[in-house]
């Protein structure tokens, strides 16, 4: 295991106590760019801890953040970095939320961790080296077509013009869809074959970087809903374990 591993692990950990703490305190809630776009004390203070952590061990390098945006450093190394993924469920207390931090290094992840404090499941990645939960090697599932998959995808609730027909298309043809408030946690299901595919609109870098490289490292497959573009420069991913990429792109581009 890497240095750059092994701290996003140990960070990861500390700050999901951090927001295991939180839970048990009243939650200062605000929204944030629109309706039900919020944000809670325990993001900000999730994000300090973690950008104070990074920046100690590695004071050179960018990080970039959900809430507080870029920490200026080198264009060689950067922390890509969701503090709370899943705020909405937080704040109800519903536990999948999770924290999702990745290191790149000259424009390729290198090392991706989901943490969900509340599962009790640390998802770790490392480039070239596999996926892990725990200490069990991470596999996608063996599902070979959307009839049988079990599916995911997420959309603000103000968005759902923007995302029903794709919703009601793989609906009409996976077994299972569900939505689940948390892309991070959502990808790293997908890489431990729980999800056989998953996808979604307008998404940023944080949100994506870390289970982009679980599920490269478990097997599986991740581009854009689109085209082949990397998924945390463009918005919108789709990420399944390879088998069914195709017919459920299709799916959705034909909605």
């Amino acid at each position: 295991m890497t240095d750059v591993l092994t701290l996003a692990l140990d960070v990861a950990r500390e700050a999901g106590e951090l927001l295991r703490g939180h839970l048990r305190e009243p939650l200062a809630i605000r929204e944030k760019r629109e309706r039900a776009d919020i944000v809670t004390l325990a993001d900000d203070a999730s994000e300090a801890l973690i950008v104070k952590r990074l920046r100690a061990a590695h004071p050179s390098a960018t990080i970039l953040t959900e809430e507080s945006g870029v920490h200026a450093g080198s264009d060689e190394e950067r922390w890509i970095v969701d503090p709370l993924d899943g705020t909405t469920n937080f704040a109800h207390g519903y536990p999948l939320f999770c924290v999702s931090i990745a290191y790149e290094r000259a424009g390729e992840l290198i090392a991706g961790v989901v943490y969900a404090p509340l599962m009790g499941e640390c998802f770790a990645a490392e480039r070239g080296s596999g996926a892990r939960l725990g200490e069990l090697p991470l596999r996608v599932s063996s599902i070979e077509r959307v009839a049988d998959a079990m599916t995911c995808t997420g959309f603000h609730p103000a968005h759902y013009e923007r995302n029903g027909k794709q919703f009601a298309a793989v609906s009409n043809r996976a077994q299972a869809v569900r939505r689940d408030g948390s892309a991070a946690l959502d990808l790293a299901y997908v890489a431990c074959g729980r999800f056989d595919g998953f996808w979604e609109f307008g998404l940023s870098a944080w949100d994506v970087a870390a289970g982009t490289l679980l599920i490269r490292e478990s097997g599986g497959r991740v581009t854009t809903v689109e085209d082949e573009s990397e998924p945390s420069t463009a918005g919108s991913i789709l990420a399944t374990n390879g088998r069914l990429h195709d017919e459920l792109r299709s799916v959705l581009l034909t909605a």
